[in-house]
């Protein structure tokens, strides 16, 4: 599992709670930090749902990742009307739970959005996930991947 979430609970989609070990083991994660507020991130997050959407849920088998939402968002309802209008369907920290500003210090986030993407150590892939995915789509996937130390059941051809 990604060591970043350790002891802590996360939500998917429904707000139903997900444990991190299970739901990350031995895959690419994104850490997606975002807000429903910011114009930015709402031009971004439908691309992100369409990234995901074709690595995860279309191919076959379905590719190593996961996306963790750690929401900027004001108030614990904007977060979920944010995550039911515009999220796919990933995981998320719940908003109450204060990690989420220590996940801003430790991976140096001054701007929204921002889409990190780690190993299951934390490590950083890239900190350019949301300009990768713009510029290159899914093939910036195989990159990732190649540096993730996952085991792989994805074929990129």
């Amino acid at each position: 599992m990604v060591d970043v979430f350790a002891g802590h609970t996360l939500v998917n989609k429904k707000g139903e709670a997900v444990d991190p070990e299970g739901a990350l083991k031995n895959k690419v994660v994104g850490l997606y930090f975002s807000g429903g507020w910011c114009p930015p991130c709402c031009d971004f997050t439908p691309r992100l749902c369409q990234f995901y959407t074709e690595l995860v849920e279309e191919s076959v088998p379905a590719a190593q990742f996961e996306i963790v939402f750690v929401s900027s968002d004001k108030s614990q309802a904007d977060m979920e009307n944010y995550m039911a209008a515009m999220h796919g369907d990933w995981l998320a920290l719940p908003w109450q739970n204060p990690y989420k500003t220590e996940l801003k210090k430790k991976y140096c986030i001054t701007a929204i959005p921002k889409l990190i993407i780690v190993k299951q150590d934390g490590d950083v892939i890239t900190d350019k996930g949301c300009k990768q995915i713009r510029d290159y789509g899914l093939a910036c996937f195989r990159d990732w991947i190649e540096v993730a130390d996952v085991f792989q059941n994805f074929s990129a051809d």
